[in-house]
């Protein structure tokens, strides 16, 4: 799984204002890993930037003067992402202004090169409703140091919205992923498994209460819904679905995943 965290900084506020975009970051995060590829360029807007803007990120127009325009970093830049699910703090603002850009250029919005676009406001709204949800807040939240983070910049500000997402994602998802490389690496060996006498546990009601507590809670919280909960969905009609059990019914020891 491939994911590109995303952030630019432009000339002003408001697209609809002829408002550019002067600095673009992407970081690239495969299988929930941040692999150090990463896409980032200035850009020359040939036009003023607003001195609001200036304060908030400190690029100036005079700074700006030698760097390429959008046209020449376009290609490098839809290579980079394409394919690939974006992750924005504030979706709509980013994708507002590379739509603008990329129109310009004849080309096609940036959703059809790539599938999804996440926007991390509104899942951390979701997660902490009622609270403040900036970047800054949410590096305080998770722990994330940000102390770097003197004025807005978009490389900076994508590597700490990267190690934000992951950590408001870390779950069962990541554990399984985050396990996978172990497995892949060891060296498969046939293992006689005919005579093996399989270990059993019997739930009380009380724990199969709690466990479906905690798979409704991962269900709730998780992206893409529990596992559990899907295994449970696609398993054979005759198969039981865990709060159908009876005390009394055999349940493995699997059951453990569901955390």
């Amino acid at each position: 799984m491939r994911q590109i965290v995303l952030d630019t900084e432009t000339t002003g506020l408001e697209v609809t204002l002829g408002h550019r975009i002067i600095e673009i970051a992407a970081v690239e995060i495969v299988n929930r890993r941040l692999t150090r590829r990463y896409f980032h360029r200035y850009i020359n807007p040939d036009r003023d930037i607003d001195p609001g803007a200036v304060d908030v990120h400190g690029l100036t127009r005079e700074f700006l003067q030698d760097k390429p325009r959008f046209a020449d970093v376009s290609r490098e830049f839809l290579d980079f992402v394409s394919g690939a699910e974006l992750i924005i703090h504030n979706a709509a603002f980013d994708v507002g202004f590379l739509d603008f850009e990329l129109n310009l250029l004849d080309h096609s919005p940036v959703s059809t090169h790539c599938k999804p676009i996440t926007d991390t406001l509104r899942m951390a709204r979701d997660l902490h409703p009622g609270k403040r949800n900036s970047l800054d807040a949410l590096c305080e939240r998770y722990e994330i140091d940000n102390s770097a983070r003197t004025l807005h910049g978009a490389l900076l500000d994508a590597e700490l919205l990267a190690e934000v997402y992951l950590a408001m994602t870390r779950g069962q998802n990541a554990l399984i992923i985050d396990m996978a490389p172990a497995w892949g690496s060891a060296q498969s060996a046939a293992v006689d498994l005919s005579t093996l006498e399989l270990m059993v546990i019997v739930p009380t009601e009380a724990e199969l209460r709690a466990h479906q507590a905690q798979v409704t809670a991962i269900d709730k919280a998780a992206k893409d819904g529990c596992l559990w909960r899907r295994l449970e969905v696609s398993a054979a009609p005759s198969a039981l679905a865990a709060s159908d059990l009876a005390p009394s019914s055999p349940v493995l020891v699997q059951s453990d995943l569901a955390a």
